[in-house]
C-alpha cells in the first residue's frame, strides 16, 4: 500500500511540475519472485539446512525413540514389575518434557536465523534494485501493491540477473 501511495504521489508531482509521466522511466519488480528465485535465497536455505539439519534429525530420532518406548510400555507393561513400569513411565515423561523443550528451542532458533537470512536477502535485493535504477536511469521502480505491470516495465529479470552476477562474484 505504501508503494502504491508513492507511485500516486510521484504521478501527481510529475503532473503538477509539468513533467510528462510518459517521459518518466518507470519499472516494476515482482518482489516475491525475486525473493524466491534469487541464488542468494537458495544459498540461505542451504545454510539453514546445514546449520539446523543435524538438530532437526536428532529431534526426529528422539521422537521415534519415545514412540518405541511408549510401544514397549504398552506391549510389555502387564508383565513388568510395578517398580519397573513406574521407572519406565517416569523416564518416558521426563524425555517427553525434554523433547518438547528441545523442539521449542529449535523453532525459536530456526525462526530467528531464518529472519536474519531473510532480512539480509531483502537488503541485498533493495540495494540491487537501487543500483539498477541508478545505472539504467529509472525515475521510479514499484513493487508490491501493483495490480498490473506490463512486460515493458517489469525489471524483475534484470534484478535477478544482477543478483546472479553478484552471487557468482562472491
Amino acid at each position: 500500500m505504501n508503494k502504491l501511495h508513492s507511485l500516486l504521489v510521484a504521478v501527481v508531482l510529475a503532473a503538477v511540475t509539468g513533467v510528462a509521466v510518459a517521459e518518466s522511466k518507470i519499472g516494476f519488480v515482482n518482489a516475491g519472485r525475486v525473493t524466491s528465485e534469487a541464488p542468494q535465497a537458495d544459498a540461505a536455505r542451504a545454510n539453514l539446512e546445514e546449520e539446523f539439519g543435524p538438530r532437526d534429525r536428532a529431534i526426529s530420532e528422539e521422537r521415534d525413540a519415545l514412540r518405541e518406548l511408549e510401544t514397549q510400555l504398552n506391549r510389555d507393561g502387564a508383565v513388568m514389575s510395578e517398580d519397573e513400569q513406574q521407572r519406565l513411565q517416569r523416564d518416558l515423561v521426563a524425555r517427553q518434557r525434554e523433547l518438547r523443550r528441545a523442539e521449542e528451542e529449535f523453532r525459536e532458533d530456526f525462526n530467528m536465523r531464518r529472519n536474519e537470512e531473510l532480512g539480509r536477502l531483502q537488503r541485498r535485493i533493495v540495494d540491487t534494485i537501487n543500483d539498477l535504477a541508478e545505472a539504467e536511469g529509472f525515475d521510479l521502480i514499484v513493487s508490491e501493491g501493483v495490480i498490473f505491470a506490463s512486460d515493458r516495465v517489469d525489471v524483475t529479470d534484470r534484478v535477478l540477473e544482477r543478483l546472479q552476477q553478484d552471487f557468482e562474484g562472491n
